[in-house]
């Protein structure tokens, strides 16, 4: 039998599986961002149980979640499953609104709900990427993902993988 140190036992309980986080927002059927999007997202912003301090400085919890978030408060795998389908679901609005996401192909949709996920809707209405979208200039548009990968004025190796992931699922969306 394996033994578990104390570290180890210790990080069991602050982290939580994102496929089971995926599979319990899928099961609510209200979001349209496809399994390959939410597992992008999900892959990248990783899951914790436990508020801690993202790299952009936000008290964050679950995947990728800054809103309403309590320190020394621990979350269950539907709080998380709820607030994250509440986030993507706000992504995937402000995709419809500015981006004309409604005739997006379902991968495009997701690659690009996954960085408005990321960057934040305020940003990204005023992009050059949601601008060749609303033209209709999709395969453009999907060429923009590696601009997207600066964090404090510094190119993050974190981000320039998940944006040339977000480019491919776009670009799958154009062959579609």
């Amino acid at each position: 039998m394996a033994r578990i140190s104390k570290a180890g036992a210790a990080l069991a309980g602050v982290a939580c599986s994102v496929t089971l986080i995926i599979n319990i927002v899928l099961s609510h059927g209200t979001l349209r961002t496809n399994r390959a999007g939410l597992e992008l997202i999900g892959n990248a912003e990783g899951c914790r149980r436990d508020p801690y301090t993202c790299p952009a400085g936000f008290i964050t919890d679950g995947i990728g979640n800054a809103h309403n978030v309590k320190p020394g408060t621990r979350k269950t795998d539907e709080q998380i499953a709820r607030d994250w389908g509440r986030n993507i679901g706000e992504a995937e609005y402000c995709v419809n609104q500015y981006a004309e996401g409604k005739s997006l192909s379902d991968n495009a949709f997701s690659a690009v709900t996954s960085i408005t996920f990321n960057v934040g809707c305020t940003a990204m209405r005023k992009s050059t990427l949601f601008s060749l979208l609303r033209q209709n200039h999709i395969e453009q548009a999907c060429n923009q993902f590696p601009r997207w990968v600066y964090g404090g004025g510094k190119v993050l190796p974190g981000l320039v993988d998940r944006r040339g992931k977000e480019k491919a699922l776009c670009l799958k969306g154009v062959e579609e």
